[in-house]
């Protein structure tokens, strides 16, 4: 374990860095379920993840030592169940700016949490929450972002970037991560504060393809939608036909390269 000298109050102040692991969530839900409680806010780090994961056991290929792949350990008792999405929005939010900060335009969030730059993924996350009763007692929030691999396998090139191929340089990795880490507090923080309306306001002005027509796929038929928002519990709200459709996660498929 290592100690920070990050500006941050928790978040990143206790770190663990690892050369290698199957998933950081995985690892770090295996710290939780052990005696030894972690503080809140604990970062692991790998250089290498091998089985990373995205939403509905999707796989997540990152190229070792060249991106960011990391867990957060959050503990949002606070948090009523019925507006846990409000956590995604938070989270969501925190790296998109601090990614524009490096590129000022071309940045989003495609619903529910997978970051954009135009029509290419550079990043993801993934929150696995421990529900007790009524109350989150923990969450750990897996984030992989895409930043100094130069190269994707050929099937990846049409839908997946890095910044490194935004920027054409690398970026330090370490410097990225004290920023992330800041951000995520300062969200996290106006979360605790109860600050709803704000976190939904910029979360949806961030959606991917928001107010612009587009394409979808739902149960094999392919329509045209508008984005219009979502709802408190993270539905997507599609207008079909002059008409709101909320959607699920998964109930709706994006399709950009038809």
């Amino acid at each position: 374990m290592q100690n920070n000298t990050f500006s941050t109050l928790f978040v990143g102040q206790n770190r663990i860095k690892l050369l290698a692991v199957d998933s950081t969530n995985n690892f770090l839900k295996d710290l939780v379920s052990k005696s030894e409680p972690l503080p809140e806010g604990t970062v692991i780090m790998a250089d290498d993840q091998f089985a990373g994961r995205g939403q509905q056991e999707n796989t997540w290929h990152a190229e070792p030592g060249k991106n960011l792949t990391i867990s957060i350990l959050l503990k949002p008792k606070f948090l009523p169940l019925n507006q846990q999405f409000l956590l995604n929005m938070a989270i969501s939010i925190a790296i998109n700016k601090v990614l524009t900060g490096y590129v000022a335009n071309g940045f989003s969030i495609k619903w529910p949490n997978d970051i954009y730059y135009f029509d290419k993924k550079l990043g993801g996350i993934l929150i696995e929450s421990s529900v007790i009763g009524n109350t989150i007692k923990t969450a750990v929030i897996g984030i992989g972002l895409n930043i100094n691999q130069q190269e994707f396998a050929e099937e990846l090139t049409k839908t997946a970037t890095s910044l490194h191929q935004i920027l054409q340089e690398d970026v330090n990795l370490e410097e990225l991560l004290i920023e992330i880490c800041s951000q995520i507090e300062s969200l996290y923080l106006q979360l605790k504060a109860g600050n709803y309306t704000f976190l939904r306001e910029a979360y949806v002005d961030k959606l991917y393809k928001l107010n612009k027509p587009a394409i979808y796929r739902q149960n094999g038929e392919i329509f045209e939608g508008i984005i219009r928002g979502v709802t408190d519990l993270g539905l997507l709200n599609v207008e079909r036909n002059g008409e709101i459709t909320h959607y699920n996660f998964k109930e709706i498929e994006f399709l950009n390269h038809i």
